[in-house]
């Protein structure tokens, strides 16, 4: 019986954490370069009945035999014991871009992400092209919105020069730092991918981070950078409502299937005294 009582209260916890998924998704909506997630279930630990088995007569004849595995078409009887998370899952397919018209918003076309590092040194990438500028003790520094600084493709900051007043974006991702019609300089974009990106752990605000199942970063190939524009958020608001009307019937269900069990519990307990 409390058997029952585990296996409902299992799928009652990860039905949450899906809800929660679900929740972060739909709050992102319009988060520029967000990308979704999914939670995905497993069966949680099961076992193989045995005991003693009484054969049916179309397979060996009636007859008692001894503890063994329970029959089955399978030749055992595998009990689970509920449901857990399996993984969270990413969805990077591109979605659409809007333009702005902001001089430091780029939106990627093709498969890269930015690199932007923090002011401990931690690395991460991301799709969000919406860049600032951060008055810095070594000069204007661009950074991204929760203030990392963005990388160039030799691992530095970019750096604007002096005077600059307006930079212009190749579509290979090349930054020219200009004063009117006076070029300043110019530095490139440090734009990677990976040859698994569902293998990259979400870091919050669209940031991922590397993991031994996302491979090191490698120099992006096929690209292309969209200055003044912004990529939006791949949520599908229809997708992630059939979802959260799924996750509550199945808490519901979750939920009656504890409140049963509970009942057979109390009915036990009456019929000992």
């Amino acid at each position: 019986m409390f058997e029952a009582v585990y296996m409902a209260a299992t799928g009652l916890t990860n039905q949450q954490r899906r809800m929660d998924v679900i929740a972060d998704n739909v709050a992102n909506v319009n988060t520029a370069g967000f990308k979704a997630s999914r939670l995905d279930f497993k069966d949680a630990i099961y076992t193989s009945a045995t005991g003693t088995v009484v054969t049916p007569p179309a397979v060996e004849g009636m007859g008692i035999y001894p503890p063994g595995p329970a029959y089955t078409p399978g030749g055992n009887l595998q009990k689970g014991h509920g449901v857990m998370t399996a993984a969270i899952t990413h969805n990077y397919a591109p979605s659409s871009i809007s333009e702005t018209g902001s001089m430091l918003d780029f939106a990627i076309e093709g498969d890269a992400f930015f690199e932007v590092v923090d002011n401990n040194g931690n690395v991460y990438y991301t799709r969000a092209g919406n860049f600032y500028i951060s008055n810095e003790p070594d000069g204007l520094v661009l950074v991204d919105s929760r203030g990392h600084y963005v990388m160039d493709d030799a691992g530095g900051k970019i750096i604007f020069p002096n005077e600059t007043t307006s930079v212009e974006v190749s579509i290979e991702g090349l930054i020219t730092f200009k004063n009117e019609d006076t070029e300043l300089g110019t530095v490139q974009f440090g734009l990677y991918t990976f040859s698994n990106k569902t293998g990259l752990n979400a870091s919050g605000n669209s940031t991922y981070s590397v993991t031994v199942a996302s491979g090191e970063a490698v120099p992006a190939g096929e690209y292309r950078i969209r200055q003044y524009m912004l990529e939006n958020s791949n949520v599908d608001m229809a997708t992630e409502m059939t979802r959260l009307i799924r996750t509550q019937r199945a808490l519901q269900l979750a939920s009656r299937a504890l409140r049963t069990a509970d009942d057979m519990e109390g009915i036990a307990n009456n019929i000992r005294r």
